[in-house]
């Protein structure tokens, strides 16, 4: 799997922002830079998570045999 997509990675990114925005040590500028890549990491897990509830809806259980089926 692309690490760059990687649900924990993006995740794990974007609390580190968070918690440098929250610390209030980086400047005005790079709060700004930061705010913008935090904002497109959080895009990218809800999407992601939408994708993957989406798929979890999809797999059923019929005659005791787990089958899932692609999400269209």
């Amino acid at each position: 799997m692309n690490k760059d997509n990687n649900f924990e990675n993006n995740l794990k990114k974007l609390e580190s922002i968070v918690e440098q925005l929250e610390n209030g040590e980086v400047d005005l500028e790079e709060s700004v830079k930061l705010y913008e890549e935090g904002m497109k990491l959080k895009k990218t897990c809800e999407e992601k998570l939408k994708s993957i509830e989406s798929q979890i809806k999809k797999i059923k259980q019929e005659n005791n045999k787990v089958t899932k089926e692609d999400f269209k």
